[in-house]
């Protein structure tokens, strides 16, 4: 990662990248990247959290197909993926629903979405298998309901993993580029994320503008991951 950071850095210079953040198209798509990765990364864990939890203490026998289909997005092409996505607003009641996401943002949270939530139930299922499944028994033997067990004992433990599910969610949709430019597009200055961006200056040669947005992208993936290293460091002591 820091070679890479390096790398780019002396080819733009350490001026470049400033410059193209004070730009107002640059500085569109980054709040577009991080307001639409922020959502579809919350979104992603409200439902991967019962998702996970269900898939670690659950077990029948098409619980491996199940498990298996909610993975696909981890393996699948991006680009594949937002083909799948785009061919559901083809038909009824899809049809309906496309002027809302085709080309849209929500089309960008969604796709955005679909990535985040395959991700955080990856993280999120291990965290929960890995807790000691007696540890509930035990809250439930001396009073506790169910959902108190849960959320008094299960749920403390697997914060770090959720935490962890969850930043892994959105740094993954905060960077997809094939999904969410399949289903919402590449529209300047209207679903223009920021690997959008990267894209658009590449294909017109404005090489400076694409590697100084994919430095700032960097960084910033860089000082999230730090501070929710600090953050989950600080929790266990």
């Amino acid at each position: 990662m820091l070679a890479l950071l390096v790398v780019q850095v002396a080819y733009t210079g350490g001026g470049e990248p400033l410059r193209a953040l004070a730009e107002r198209d640059c500085y569109r798509a980054m709040w577009l990247s991080f307001y639409t990765a922020t959502i579809a990364g919350l979104a992603a864990l409200v439902l991967a959290v019962p998702t996970g939890y269900a898939l670690a203490r659950w077990r029948f026998r098409a619980m491996w197909l199940i498990e298996a289909f909610l993975l696909i997005p981890v393996i699948m092409s991006p680009m594949a993926l937002g083909v799948a996505l785009l061919l559901i607003f083809r038909d009824p009641p899809g049809l309906w629903l496309a002027r809302w996401f085709v080309f849209e943002v929500p089309g960008i949270i969604l796709a955005q979405f679909v990535v985040a939530y395959a991700f955080a139930v990856l993280i999120i299922r291990t965290t929960f298998a890995g807790i000691d499944v007696r540890l509930e028994q035990v809250a439930r033997f001396l009073g506790c309901t169910p959902w108190q067990a849960f959320r008094r004992v299960t749920l403390p433990l697997a914060f770090n993993g959720i935490v962890a599910g969850f930043v892994l969610g959105w740094a993954r949709s905060l960077g997809d580029f094939g999904a969410t430019s399949t289903l919402a597009g590449a529209v300047k200055g209207k679903t223009e994320t920021v690997p959008v961006f990267i894209y658009m200056n590449l294909a017109s040669v404005s090489i400076e503008r694409a590697v100084a947005a994919s430095i700032v992208l960097t960084l910033v993936t860089v000082l999230v991951l730090v501070a929710v290293r600090l953050l989950l460091g600080g929790r266990r002591t």
